[in-house]
């Protein structure tokens, strides 16, 4: 099997050719899902490479470097942070605080052929190949919820089946590894290209959460903006007002319910986040030129018409 002739030498670390040239699968050595208070670890390391999420709370992990200082990075919720094999580190709760963090601990073994290989997902993915060849002893990323419920079902899994895991565990480890490549990705351009970055990031929130209600100051907090900057290069950006994109999308969305769902359209608004019924039918009818209940039936006259005409048309000899 392409890659086992170096198998005896491979280590947890992500940072390997072997690992890109052959053909491994995921090896799990520990995974807690956890919740910490008021805790001080010792300074550690171990031949694995480690990913910490933090769901909720802060924290302080301490990295002793490979140049031989120390590195603080507090950490809250929607970070993670990536440990290569081998690096010193340690997990700081402050007194009075706490945190709930999700982690796993993975290094590597003969390929076996239920999920991808890595250097499959290398060679095919140029993210995850960029990646692969860039070490670092740690990295810390945002997280717009990409990563979050992949590692949650992994952990989940492995609670499950043990750590020597199984197909879906090997499955979602190759989903969560092409994640966080991109989310990599994402951070090295948007050093380039910061207010494209947060935009982009700003909208894809109002996606995920158009359906609850939200104020900019969630969205600013989540793509770890001060409101007021977000919104001046949002509109920028766009042409729009947070206020506004936000509307257009949650009336674009009332349109697809009103036409292709029988949910009552006095309950529509709820599915779209506006709290007020009132006030949704005033948005959709300054955004569509009809209200709800005329814009259905008018969907409603269009489809009866377009079948009554197809069906005489289909009538009709050739």
């Amino acid at each position: 099997m392409k890659g086992c002739n170096v198998l005896s030498e491979l280590s947890g670390s992500l940072f390997q050719q072997a690992l890109i040239d052959g053909d491994y699968s995921p090896r799990f050595f520990a995974y807690y899902y956890k919740q910490w208070n008021n805790y001080r670890m010792p300074f550690h390391h171990h031949n694995s490479t480690e990913i910490m999420y933090l769901i909720s709370g802060s924290c302080t992990v301490d990295v002793r470097q490979r140049e031989g200082h120390t590195e603080s990075f507090h950490l809250k919720r929607g970070e993670l942070i990536i440990l290569d094999a081998h690096i010193p580190h340690r997990l700081i709760v402050e007194e009075g605080a706490s945190c709930r963090m999700l982690n796993v601990e993975f290094g590597f073994k003969a390929y076996e052929g239920v999920a991808p290989s890595i250097g499959r997902l290398a060679r095919e993915e140029k993210h995850l190949a960029s990646l692969l060849k860039a070490p670092f002893s740690s990295l810390v990323l945002p997280d717009p919820e990409e990563v979050y419920y992949v590692l949650k079902s992994l952990v989940l899994e492995l609670d499950q089946r043990g750590t020597e895991g199984g197909s879906l565990s090997h499955l979602l480890f190759c989903e969560m590894l092409l994640r966080i490549a991109r989310l990599q990705d994402e951070k090295l351009r948007s050093s380039l290209q910061p207010t494209e970055f947060y935009v982009r990031r700003s909208i894809e929130f109002l996606h995920q959460n158009y359906d609850r209600s939200i104020q900019v100051k969630d969205i600013a907090s989540a793509v770890n903006l001060h409101p007021g900057y977000l919104h001046r290069i949002f509109k920028t950006y766009t042409g729009r007002t947070i206020t506004d994109y936000l509307n257009v999308l949650r009336m674009e969305k009332a349109r697809m319910l009103l036409a292709q769902s029988d949910i009552p359209v006095a309950e529509i608004a709820d599915y779209v986040g506006v709290s007020s019924r009132q006030y949704f039918h005033l948005l959709f009818k300054k955004y569509s030129g009809l209200t709800p209940v005329e814009y259905r039936n008018s969907i409603e006259r269009h489809s009866w018409i377009y079948e009554e005409g197809d069906a005489g048309y289909l009538g009709e000899d050739i």
